[in-house]
């Protein structure tokens, strides 16, 4: 199997909106992968959609090998943790995340095991006999995703999994995350968050409009998308410093260091030879790499763009 998951020219629509347009991507195995968009883009129908939740309108969903509208069962091997949560809330902490182990195949003996083990990790050990009306909404999540992992899945598929999580629990739920990576497992996680992302995904693939605007390793994606903006840093005060960086319109003072934009083709060479001229030692000289926030920002508002224009001459 060369992709856990494989999406080729999917589409959904509801009553004339396209909620997700002709989008194809592949999620390699044992990797991080991020679905990554504004509200609205379209990543929650997807994963439902790669979940047989709702009915494609069009293209072919492969996952983990077999086609989730015609093999169901292959969804016995996937851990998903939908955007919307849901739990039966007049039935006991423990008695749920048991219920919903049975569910994924684990006998209950295991189930009560593993659950007890999930509920001290999470700081719920003392509400295992409560019900799960009584939780609070944060509270509600942890039981929520322990039911999503307690089968151990060969797949992980968390829509905006730290929604409700205080610090705490968002490093257990990152520790877990990296965990199954570390067991050759794969995890495929949408989010808005482009902190958590930068942090966790060695892929990214980011939706707009219903629309792919952006996919591929994340290092690949900062790479092609590097712009000519670069750090200096001295080791000293210095007029002579102030006096060459005034020559720059584009070089502004950040803390202790300056950022310089400098236009395209420009002699960087030459001008570090000018930079170590100058009476105070150069300590830094690094072309500044793009976050994934600022590369988020420009695709989703130049796809925005797009379908502006293209609406216009409808």
């Amino acid at each position: 199997m060369s992709h856990t998951l494989l999406l080729e020219g999917v589409s959904k629509r509801y009553s004339g909106h396209v909620a997700v347009d002709d989008l194809s991507l592949a999620v390699p195995p044992g990797t991080i992968y991020g679905i990554l968009g504004p509200n609205g883009a379209g990543k929650s129908t997807t994963l439902r959609m790669v979940m047989n939740i709702i009915i494609r309108d069009a293209g072919r969903i492969t996952l983990l090998g077999a086609d989730p509208e015609k093999d169901r069962s292959v969804l016995r091997r996937i851990g998903f943790l939908p955007e919307e949560r849901g739990l039966y809330k007049k039935m006991s902490v423990l008695e749920v995340i048991v219920f919903f182990a049975q569910i994924k195949g684990v006998d209950a003996k295991t189930a009560r095991r593993e659950a007890d083990g999930w509920l001290e990790r999470m700081g719920l050990g003392d509400w295992r006999g409560a019900k799960v009306e009584t939780l609070s909404k944060g509270m509600q999540q942890k039981v929520q995703f322990i039911a999503t992992v307690i089968h151990k899945p060969e797949l992980l598929i968390l829509d905006e999994p730290q929604s409700g999580l205080d610090p705490v629990n968002q490093e257990v739920l990152r520790d877990t995350i990296l965990q199954h990576r570390k067991d050759g497992k794969t995890v495929i996680f949408s989010t808005h968050n482009m902190d958590q992302a930068e942090q966790l995904c060695e892929h990214v693939c980011i939706i707009a409009q219903g629309r792919k605007v952006l996919d591929g390793r994340l290092r690949d994606v900062r790479r092609e998308n590097i712009g000519n903006a670069y750090r200096v840093q001295f080791d000293a005060e210095s007029p002579d410093v102030e006096a060459f960086m005034a020559r720059f319109g584009a070089a502004t003072r950040e803390g202790d260091e300056w950022r310089l934009e400098l236009p395209e083709g420009a002699d960087t060479r030459a001008l570090v030879t000018a930079l170590n001229g100058l009476d105070a030692p150069l300590t830094r000289f690094e072309r500044e790499q793009p976050s994934l926030h600022d590369i988020f920002v420009t695709r989703v508002a130049g796809a925005a763009q797009t379908r502006r224009q293209e609406l216009a001459h409808v």
